[in-house]
């Protein structure tokens, strides 16, 4: 028998949060070209993935301006910058999160975001105050896919997965909650996002009034 949805684990950035270091990074380097070589082969993914997972920035920054001294201011505005690489809500997705917090819905949140950096979303978002956990990356030191860390979550949480409705605009990180059991929506849209709530029955067509706060 398949088990209703009780509890929704939100992913943060892409999902809630507009983050893109591309809006930093317009102003301190407006030639495109120059900017995506900076983005994919300096500042890169891989390399921002490494202080979601735990390094900190004093080794991250040492190991960059090691190579590109030229770039060193560039290189550390990612950490002294970092509230310009963050847009601003996903309006949409938080008019969600509240809806579901007015319905007694249980919401916790699972990102991958430095321990360093984290604290400046935690300061301008109050949305992230509405959620009965956050796991984060950085200071557990273990990132998505690791299937390790939605234990974690499950763990910390007393989640069921099959209970578990888990959300994230990264495909290969639903891909990895799906095979430990959860629930898996891919995030493009609140839209799509709330047509999924819906149909498992966690949000109901007529709007609840609602509290800022989950139902405790």
């Amino acid at each position: 028998m398949v088990k209703p949805v009780a509890n929704v684990l939100f992913d943060l950035g892409g999902v809630l949060i507009d983050w893109n270091p591309e809006y930093l990074y317009v102003k301190l380097i407006p030639d495109e070209g120059e900017r995506r070589f900076f983005l994919t082969e300096i500042c890169s993914q891989k390399w921002n993935e490494r202080q979601d997972a735990g390094r900190l920035f004093a080794e991250a920054e040492a190991e960059l301006i090691d190579k590109h001294p030229d770039k060193k201011d560039l290189i550390e505005a990612w950490r002294l910058r970092y509230d310009e690489t963050m847009r601003g809500p996903i309006d949409g997705s938080v008019a969600l999160l509240k809806d579901l917090c007015a319905a007694c819905i249980p919401v916790y949140a699972l990102t991958n975001w430095s321990s360093e950096t984290f604290p400046a979303a935690q300061a301008r978002f109050d949305f992230l105050t509405w959620f009965r956990g956050i796991v984060v990356s950085g200071d557990e030191k273990i990132a998505k896919p690791d299937p390790r860390i939605y234990m974690l979550a499950v763990e910390r949480f007393g989640l069921d997965p099959e209970e578990t409705l888990y959300i994230d605009d990264k495909d290969y990180n639903v891909e990895a909650a799906k095979k430990l059991g959860f629930y898996g929506h891919c995030f493009t849209s609140p839209e799509k996002l709330k047509a999924e709530l819906l149909e498992l029955g966690l949000l109901k067509k007529e709007r609840t009034p609602h509290a800022h706060t989950c139902c405790r």
